[in-house]
């Protein structure tokens, strides 16, 4: 019996970042594709130089990509949506990007994909920090092979001396994740199956004895139609060619085990990390020629593991079959390599492995098994050395915190008064118009400001030279935001390097790294802070910069933190306790903070939950759990206020209609919304559950380059108009803009305020608005 390890994903970034630097120097068009081509060359061979190197034995390709895999696939099968004006003729780098990020050319530029068009949708990836751009379909969908990426890239491999697997996101959960125009998308899956057949075929031809087929919808709750068309997929597609290995990732089969043990696939990867309790039950029901792949190494967390212990637990079975083992999903989700960590604390490097170290646990988890224990003795050792140490480090626990969380009673998680008569207490305050004008917090973080804080990183510059910068840049933010007329001002956020890193580096129990970068979308990367610990709050965290930019004003400005369930969220996430106990540690660490922004004079203090949608439960028989202590931590930390002040909250790019009774228990005074690219759509929720607060529907995709007009932001306005009273609604931009340009943020919110003023002649003209 052998056991081999695979890998189904590796970081498409790069060790140090250079697809979003190859990326962003594309779009702004000081580099040629040809350029933007070799760079993604030059990845791919280094990350299968790589991978080989540290001892995987199957290697994927079509793992990488230029923006996102589900758009990648919308690509290979030609589902274009019609606004691009797809001539049907392959797609190129110029479509490729509008559909992940809107386009804006002249309409009589002479190219097919001329004009002004919005980008596709885009949401998170199951319960993931990843975002993907939803497919949208139309019930007279054509799919055709249109892309050649997928057999490019296994010949670019195959060129290069590596026999790989291609992945290939499997066709139920494409159909699944799509979002139909007067259509069921899975009603059109005999159209691409027959597409899937002439890909599996084609790999075939090319020599590909493998395919990962990717069908992460098997870990979730399944009607009766969604289990028919998996029976349908794979009774079609098992004999197209080449053995697919059916992989499954971010849970457990529970009821799809007998479904999935029924299909004819060749092989069966089991995410043993998030669900370890189903291996047995799957090795009882499969059958003996079906190969199964173990992700035993967590593809989501940075935690070392435990390879004694993983050895004793895989042994026997080891002995009867063939195996793989592998990691629970793709290694997207974690930094690329700890070895550049040179500046984190010994102590509790010593407790990390990141895609690279993965691979070797791997790899040692692999020799162990083939020949004995003792063939990896000295990584065997290691790793009970570091399990050790975590668990007796005095780092980790501290009794004042744990006994502050233990005295917590209800009232902590309740506000004084209701939110009807918070309202009428917070509009004799604010004094704010009809259709009142914010944005979500920061601006954009220019390369100036990116320079000048990596000047002060690296000593360059002194604390007080930085601060009086940061001051400059500030108090330019305010003074053009009162120019421009918009009502609740922000300060800009410039001292932030990230929305959670910030708070995180201020918080007991968190450490950092250099170079931990993982994708969120597109060129877009983030360092989840690592949270090993308690935590506490030392010292005051942003009341200083917010006295200094009210101090520049006469107008509202919001105090801006993070919220306890979005920290938790984008964290790498301690295991040796319950997430619900790390989110009250920081809830109320994030609650002294809002505290003092009170006492300092903010008379609106927002906290962000954007990943509070994003942590919920797969399975839906979990989600009031996870719901019940997410919203509790949540009101612990907004609930020690007076009436008279503002609790805004924010989230983005989130389906809302399943949690809106949890988004309403929060309580918040406002809550701010992702909605420009769905059109309204996501106030479905809102309007369907009577939700009594405010809300802010985003207007301005942030997320795009467009820069909408002042008419379609007022279309936007009378759309929500339609779900939502306009008394309730306030005017703001999807998201945060620290990723835009300043002369897109410009116009954007010249725009947005004239749109907001329209909206407010209109409703006195009608006589429709009753004053707030």
């Amino acid at each position: 019996m052998t056991v081999s390890v695979a890998t189904l994903g590796f970081p498409r970034i790069g060790l140090r970042r250079e697809l979003k630097l190859a990326l962003e120097k594309y779009w702004a068009g000081k580099s040629s594709l040809a350029d933007l081509q070799t760079a993604a060359t030059g990845l791919r061979a280094l990350n299968w130089t790589r991978q080989k190197a540290l001892g995987a034995d199957i290697l994927p390709s079509n793992d990488f990509s230029l923006y996102d895999h589900v758009l990648d696939t919308t690509a290979l099968v030609g589902a274009i949506p019609a606004r691009y004006n797809w001539t049907g003729e392959g797609i190129d780098a110029d479509l490729y990007f509008a559909m992940a990020r809107g386009a804006q050319q002249p309409a009589d530029c002479g190219h097919a994909h001329g004009g002004e068009t919005t980008a596709m949708e885009m949401t998170k990836w199951f319960d993931t920090n990843y975002h993907f751009l939803v497919p949208e379909l139309v019930a007279d969908q054509v799919f055709k092979i249109a892309s050649t990426k997928i057999f490019d890239e296994f010949k670019e491999a195959r060129s290069l001396g590596y026999a790989t697997r291609p992945v290939l996101l499997g066709p139920v959960s494409y159909l699944m994740l799509a979002k139909g125009k007067a259509v069921e998308p899975l009603a059109l899956l005999p159209r691409l199956l027959d597409v899937y057949a002439e890909v599996l075929t084609r790999l075939a031809a090319l020599g590909a004895d493998w395919v990962q087929i990717d069908e992460p919808c098997l870990v979730l709750d399944l009607s009766d139609d969604q289990r028919t068309a998996f029976e349908r997929a794979y009774s079609s597609l098992a004999t197209r060619g080449p053995k697919l290995m059916l992989t499954t990732y971010f849970g457990g089969l529970g009821d799809n085990l007998d479904l999935v043990a029924q299909l004819p696939v060749h092989g069966l990867h089991l995410d043993l990390v998030r669900a370890p309790e189903q291996l047995e039950p799957a090795v009882a029901k499969l059958q003996p020629y079906v190969l199964l792949s173990l992700g035993i190494i967590d593809g989501r967390n940075i935690w070392r593991a435990n390879l004694p212990d993983l050895y004793w637990r895989l042994k026997e079975l080891a002995a009867k079959r063939d195996l793989v083992i592998a990691p629970s999903c793709s290694l997207l989700h974690v930094p690329v390599d700890l070895a550049l960590e040179t500046s984190l604390d010994p102590e509790i490097a010593q407790w990390l492995a990141f895609a690279a170290q993965k691979v070797e646990e791997l790899a040692a988890l692999a020799r162990a098994l083939n020949e004995s224990e003792d063939a990896s003795f000295t990584a065997f050792s290691a790793s009970r050395i570091a399990a050790v140490a975590r668990a007796t480090s005095p780092k980790i626990h501290d009794p004042v915190v744990m006994a502050r969380v233990d005295a917590l009673d209800q009232s902590a998680a309740r506000r004084a008064v209701p939110f009807a008569v918070r309202r009428e207490a917070q509009q004799r305050r604010l004094k704010l118009p009809a259709y009142p004008t914010t944005t979500i917090g920061s601006f954009p973080q220019t390369p100036e400001v990116r320079k000048a804080r990596a000047a002060h990183v690296k000593g360059d510059i002194d604390d007080a030279a930085y601060a009086q910068y940061l001051r400059v840049e500030t108090r330019a933010a305010v003074k053009w935001q009162e120019e421009i007329g918009l009502d609740v001002l922000v300060h800009g956020e410039f001292e932030r390097n990230d929305m959670v890193q910030y708070f995180g580096e201020q918080l007991a129990g968190f450490a950092f790294t250099r170079s931990g970068w993982v994708q969120s979308y597109g060129s877009r990367c983030v360092r989840p802070p690592i949270l090993y610990g308690d935590v506490s709050r030392p010292a005051p965290m942003t009341v200083e910069w917010w006295r200094y930019a009210q101090e520049q004003t006469d107008r509202p400005m919001k105090g801006m933190l993070t919220g306890p369930v979005t920290i938790l969220n984008w964290s790498f996430v301690r295991d040796d306790q319950s997430r619900a106990a790390s989110c009250r540690q920081i809830a109320l660490a994030i609650r002294d903070e809002v505290r003092d922004l009170e006492a300092a004079g903010a008379a609106i203090i927002q906290i962000d939950e954007a990943a509070l949608r994003e942590g919920l439960p797969l399975r839906r028989s979990e989600w009031q759990n996870y719901l019940d202590w997410a919203v509790e931590s949540f009101r612990i930390a907004s609930s020690g206020v007076r009436e008279d002040t503002q609790i805004h909250t924010h989230m983005c790019y989130s389906e809302f209609n399943d949690i809106i009774r949890a988004i309403g228990a929060m309580d918040a005074d406002v809550i701010s919304i992702e909605t420009a690219r769905s059109q309204m759509e996501l106030l479905d929720a809102f309007a369907s559950y009577a939700y009594p607060n405010e809300v802010g529907p985003g207007v301005y995709d942030i997320h795009s380059p467009r820069i909408p007009a002042e008419r379609e932001m007022t279309d936007l306005l009378t759309l929500a108009g339609k779900h939502v009273p306009p008394s309730q609604l306030w005017v703001n931009p999807d998201c945060g803009l620290k990723t835009r340009r300043w002369d897109e943020v410009r116009p954007a919110l010249v725009a947005m305020v004239a749109a907001a003023k329209s909206m407010r002649a209109r409703a006195l003209v009608k006589g429709a608005y009753h004053a707030k």
